[in-house]
């Protein structure tokens, strides 16, 4: 059985509110925490179980059965990677219905040794990502009683691959420095639109992955805040607010930077999408107990009481919460990873006689960006571009 429409949406709404509270959107993943909250909330008590639930969107009773299914249909998703872990000391006793809610191969034995523990934890980071991150995001102390953590992997390549040139852009701060821009051209229109958002008119292009993961490119009108326009991309996946398709667009300047023209050509030709944006590889850090509200966490930051009866008899609380991310989009493809834990010369003068229609999107100052799975709707990562790849430089010197 795949995953629920309920628990996409209960999922997305994480990413949107998550995007919303903070103030660094640079990459995350509301995809690699839900499941660490669910199991959470299925073993919690008292404020600690109705905060979690609230900040999962579902009932804790619920939770662990729709992590489950969350895991299961993201394991069968090509091209995604996805574990969980559990890790704890040899004297803290679980309850047995807890455990064996969790998958089998998720166990490991914390020995108490904090510098033998981190080389296992991050060992174990670096293989599930496949290298792309290679810390554990998290500080082992001799109270550490138990570690839980998720990684995932999304790996895709464009069916359309673009052209890498000079990005040419008059908005500031990409314009103080050559940035590597990513060009391409094609017939099919209707992977942008525009809609009209609360906050403000935002531009999408989808750009299709060939094994169905894909990545929503969202820029909004200048002055939106990042949380406004990702916040926006995912209404737009829930079909909150109608998308324009570019086949259906006027001509003018009809979105943030989107332009519909008539041009003249030598012979007849189709009309056409051209792309400008730019390629992009960040890292970020969250310290997930900054937003403990968001996370349902509060009330299990009290260390003067247990709060989850249902995974232990010896009392836990949260003692640290953080996630590392990576993102990375170029001319090929797509990879992301997060890791969760939980302590492209015309010459003569041509004969235009025919005309044709051409879209122009250009993302070139900072936009979001929406990795999600083309057919639950299911977001993956999320992110905001602000400081895209420099433009490389070539030495064109004959070798001697």
């Amino acid at each position: 059985m795949g995953v629920t429409a309920t628990t996409v949406r209960a999922v997305n709404g994480l990413t949107a509110r998550w995007a919303a509270a903070s103030d660094d959107c640079t990459a995350f993943s509301a995809a690699g925490v839900w499941p660490l909250l669910a199991h959470l909330a299925d073993g919690a008590e008292g404020a600690a179980r109705a905060e979690l639930a609230e900040a999962l969107g579902l009932p804790a009773g619920q939770a662990a059965h729709a992590a489950n299914e969350l895991l299961a249909t993201m394991g069968a998703m090509r091209g995604l990677d996805r574990a969980l872990g559990l890790w704890r000391k040899r004297t803290l006793e679980l309850k047995q219905e807890w455990e064996a809610s969790l998958p089998a191969d998720a166990h490991g034995v914390l020995t108490g040794d904090p510098a033998a523990d981190h080389r296992a934890l991050d060992a174990w980071t670096a293989k599930q990502t496949g290298g792309l991150i290679d810390r554990m995001p998290v500080t082992l102390t001799e109270d550490t009683k138990m570690v839980l953590t998720s990684a995932l992997t999304m790996r895709t390549q464009w069916l359309s691959p673009f052209q890498e040139v000079e990005l040419e852009t008059a908005h500031e701060p990409w314009a103080t420095k050559p940035r590597l821009g990513l060009w391409r051209s094609s017939a099919v229109l209707d992977r942008v639109g525009v809609a009209d958002t609360p906050g403000g008119y935002v531009t999408e292009l989808k750009v299709l992955g060939n094994n169905a993961l894909d990545v929503h490119l969202l820029l909004g009108e200048e002055g939106m805040k990042p949380g406004q326009v990702l916040r926006a991309g995912v209404d737009i996946l829930a079909r909150r607010y109608a998308l324009v398709p570019g086949p259906r667009l006027p001509y003018g300047n009809v979105g943030p930077g989107l332009r519909v023209e008539k041009v003249r050509s030598t012979r007849p030709e189709p009309p056409s999408l051209d792309v400008t944006t730019v390629a992009y590889h960040m890292n970020a850090s969250h310290d997930l107990l900054k937003l403990h509200r968001l996370f349902g966490l509060t009330s299990a930051l009290d260390t003067s009481r247990g709060h989850f009866p249902g995974i232990s008899d010896y009392p836990l609380a949260i003692g640290s919460a953080e996630q590392n991310t990576m993102a990375k989009f170029d001319a090929l493809g797509f990879e992301a990873a997060a890791v969760t834990a939980f302590d492209a010369v015309a010459g003569g003068l041509p004969d235009l006689r025919y005309v044709t229609t051409r879209i122009s999107a250009a993302f070139d100052r900072p936009f979001g960006f929406l990795a999600l799975h083309r057919h639950t709707r299911l977001v993956l990562a999320a992110g905001w571009v602000t400081d895209p790849l420099p433009f490389p430089e070539y030495d064109w010197e004959d070798e001697r």
